[in-house]
């Protein structure tokens, strides 16, 4: 296995840890530790660590151990307003360059959300639901795009998870998720942009909403951990 693939799935253990709250806002991650824990080296923990701080979930420090960030709702919002825009660019281009194996995969992860939403693990659940989003920007077939908006959707996950955790309802992400897709299926960039807008406009309040939630918590000596099963 390569460095850079074990680095990966290092990374995909912590993400799924601090997403849970095992690994809470503000605590150290230290290299050696994580390492002999997972027995692995500290090569590929290190590397897997400069993942997670590329996408905002850990904070390097100087000659101190990484911690987990601790979301902040002015640079998130930001972040969300930027997301949102490029969700929409993303539908709207996806109405003219999808390909029918485009409109085929996003159907198969709607399909699947509907029938497993609520015996999946709520964190794999999400994970399922970020690939709708992600599938979505790549049906545009504008590279520069799908970049830009996976770069965004990673550094939005941990706040999206926490709001995503408290609002979760079958009935609205599988409509919500199928009125995108159907919009796109009908080469129809007004629906799709009114669809992405219906599901989104939310989405910075609701991230408002759990990161004061997690403060108050923190401050209360409690942690905000989401739903566990």
């Amino acid at each position: 296995m390569s460095e850079s693939t074990l680095a990966e799935q290092i990374a995909v253990q912590l993400r799924r840890s601090i997403l849970r709250g095992d690994i809470k806002p503000g605590q150290s991650v230290k290299e050696r530790d994580n390492a002999a824990e997972m027995g692995v080296s500290r090569t590929p923990m290190r590397e897997a660590i400069r993942i997670l701080a590329k996408e905002g979930l850990i904070v390097l420090r100087p000659s101190r151990s990484p911690i987990v960030a601790e979301l902040d709702f002015k640079s998130v919002s930001d972040q969300a307003e930027v997301l949102i825009a490029l969700e929409n660019l993303s539908a709207e281009l996806a109405c003219k360059n999808a390909t029918a194996e485009d409109i085929a995969q996003i159907d198969g992860i709607v399909a699947y959300m509907a029938e497993h939403f609520y015996d999946t693990d709520p964190l794999d659940m999400f994970e399922i639901d970020m690939s709708f989003h992600t599938a979505l920007a790549e049906a545009s077939h504008n590279r520069a795009l799908a970049e830009t908006h996976r770069s965004y959707l990673q550094r939005l996950w941990h706040a999206r998870y926490l709001a995503a955790s408290q609002r979760r309802n079958r009935e609205r992400v599988v409509t919500e998720h199928s009125k995108i897709l159907e919009a796109i299926r009908s080469r129809d960039p007004a629906a799709a942009r009114a669809s992405v807008d219906n599901h989104l406009w939310h989405l910075a309040e609701d991230i408002r909403a759990q990161i004061e939630r997690q403060t108050s918590a923190t401050e209360g000596g409690q942690t905000l951990t989401g739903d566990k099963t």
